[in-house]
């Protein structure tokens, strides 16, 4: 068999980049007209590649939003200490972050809570003994070392924070970025925080809800938090990710808010297409390939550009799955489980669509596995896969060895600290039973591939420059995507559904 033409087939898929990347795409911004179009793009390659529509409305699946955006010039925040006020610079000390339960204004005491984790089931709680009544929580991200990450994230999402909180007592919560991970820095963070906020119009009931007002707090201030406590943030930054719990202790401040808050609703799509499966006994089954369409649309700007395009994140991913279809059709493939392509909204509004379409799927059957791609990042060559979830399940083992028969070398997690398996799409399909990997290009730790890898992070994640005019390996990309079209096939051929390893944290949401 004759090699492919790697410089042809990511040629082909750098064409659907540029289709959703491009300026007049807006940055897709979830219930944006230009995000509509991009969905409609999307459905038509799906029809062309021959998939059965696989929404409500064709290819399409409505999901309805209520929508917040914060006034920034007529809101403020400021810390409170014997009456007099200290205002704080919004985006420069502190941004608030706002939800339909935010108040108008507030004051109360503050306690800085350490990681702010609550686990019940290895007896660890940074809040117990703490009186959190009618206060602020103050906390960083990530966990003491010890701590397994599965673990560590899974009590790190919204979910589980606002449900912890909201049982001690908590009013309201301040969080810290830990400088010591890899992630976006806060001149982006806190301009980020002003683009509109979404939930899910549809709520359960027995959902946690959201605190009564919440904000990030520049962890280069954070000395301005812990004034008057006999504590330092060198001393207590020290610490982070190290061995055992770090410090917690009231603050010797009041933390003031104002937030006017404009609220509106939004409608938006999921765009999903099937291959029906060839095995009259497993075509109800689903192996379900996901990546995200929307990005953040306009905002604030950069170096005079307001365009946030979203190229790798994550109109590569998309991109990724319009080719795997159009491949299986050119090849005649029908595996025995169907294959379900979903391209879902909103998932830089907090995984709302994936979260919507696991709740309310608009197909009829199981699904058996989730492979999901978010900026899967081509930068350099295809000689390592880093893989989210490689150690959780069967899956791990199988794209292992597919990945060595290609000359590929498999790795894990290289951020475990940043809690990449429960903040992209897949996690809500782990919620529903569903093992699940998340696939990126990877590299070697100590390569200029790392570097290349970071430099991208601090200078284009969130950033309008994540646009069509970034050095790209598209050989690569194209090399990805074969991989992951032939691991789809794979496991949809395999006689039985993958499944949860006896010790994966995970295997508790199994169905």
């Amino acid at each position: 068999m004759s090699e492919p033409d790697w410089p042809a087939r990511g040629r082909s898929w750098w064409s659907h980049v540029q289709a959703l990347a491009n300026d007049g795409m807006e940055g897709r911004e979830t219930g944006s007209a230009a995000y509509r179009r991009a969905a409609d793009y999307v459905a038509h390659q799906f029809q062309e590649a021959g998939l059965e529509p696989g929404g409500v409305q064709g290819y399409l699946q409505p999901v309805d939003f209520r929508v917040v955006q914060l006034d920034e010039a007529a809101s403020s925040m400021g810390l409170v200490r014997n009456g007099a006020v200290e205002p704080l610079r919004l985006r420069d000390d502190a941004q608030i972050t706002v939800t339909t339960a935010t108040v108008p204004d507030i004051e109360a005491d503050a306690v800085f809570v350490g990681y702010g984790l609550d686990i019940p089931e290895i007896g660890y709680s940074d809040l117990k003994g703490l009186d959190l009544r009618g206060k602020f929580a103050v906390y960083f991200r990530g966990g003491p070392s010890e701590i397994p990450g599965p673990l560590k994230a899974h009590f790190q999402s919204l979910e589980q924070r606002w449900g912890s909180l909201h049982r001690a007592g908590a009013v309201g919560s301040i969080t810290l970025i830990n400088p010591k991970v890899p992630d976006l820095p806060w001149s982006r963070l806190g301009s980020g925080l002003l683009f509109p906020r979404m939930e899910l119009r549809e709520q359960s009931p027995d959902e946690p809800r959201p605190l009564q007002f919440s904000a990030f707090f520049n962890p280069e201030r954070f000395d301005k938090l812990l004034a008057g406590t006999g504590h330092t943030a060198a001393e207590i930054m020290a610490g982070l990710g190290g061995p055992g719990p770090i410090p917690r202790f009231p603050l010797a401040v009041r933390v003031r808010g104002h937030a006017v808050v404009r609220h509106s609703t939004a409608s938006c799509w999921n765009v999903a297409g099937v291959l029906r499966g060839s095995d009259p006994a497993l075509r109800n089954e689903y192996v379900v390939g996901t990546a995200h369409l929307d990005h953040l649309g306009i905002g604030e700007p950069v170096n005079g550009d307001r365009i946030y395009n979203g190229a790798m994140d994550n109109a590569s991913g998309v991109a990724t799955l319009i080719e795997i279809a159009r491949r299986m059709k050119e090849s005649g493939q029908r595996p025995k489980r169907s294959i379900l392509f979903l391209a879902v909204t909103a998932e830089e509004k907090g995984l709302l669509g994936s979260e919507y379409f696991a709740k309310h799927p608009s197909v009829q059957g199981r699904f058996v596995a989730d492979l999901n791609m978010d900026m899967f990042l081509p930068l350099y060559p295809m000689k390592y896969i880093e893989v989210q979830g490689l150690d959780e399940s069967s899956l791990g083992p199988e794209l292992r060895e597919l990945a060595h028969q290609s000359g590929i070398e498999t790795h894990g997690d290289y951020e475990p600290q940043r809690m990449l398996f429960v903040r992209s799409d897949q996690y809500n399909f782990i919620k529903v039973g569903a093992p699940s990997l998340m696939l990126s290009v990877g590299y070697v730790k100590g390569s200029p591939e790392e570097e290349t890898s970071k430099a991208w992070f601090l200078k284009r994640y969130h950033a309008p420059s994540d646009d069509l005019d970034q050095p790209v390996d598209t050989v690569a990309a194209a090399q990805f995507t074969d991989l992951l079209g032939r691991f789809m096939v794979q496991v949809a051929n395999d006689r039985t559904a993958p499944t949860w390893n006896a010790d994966s944290f995970f295997r508790r949401f199994a169905r």
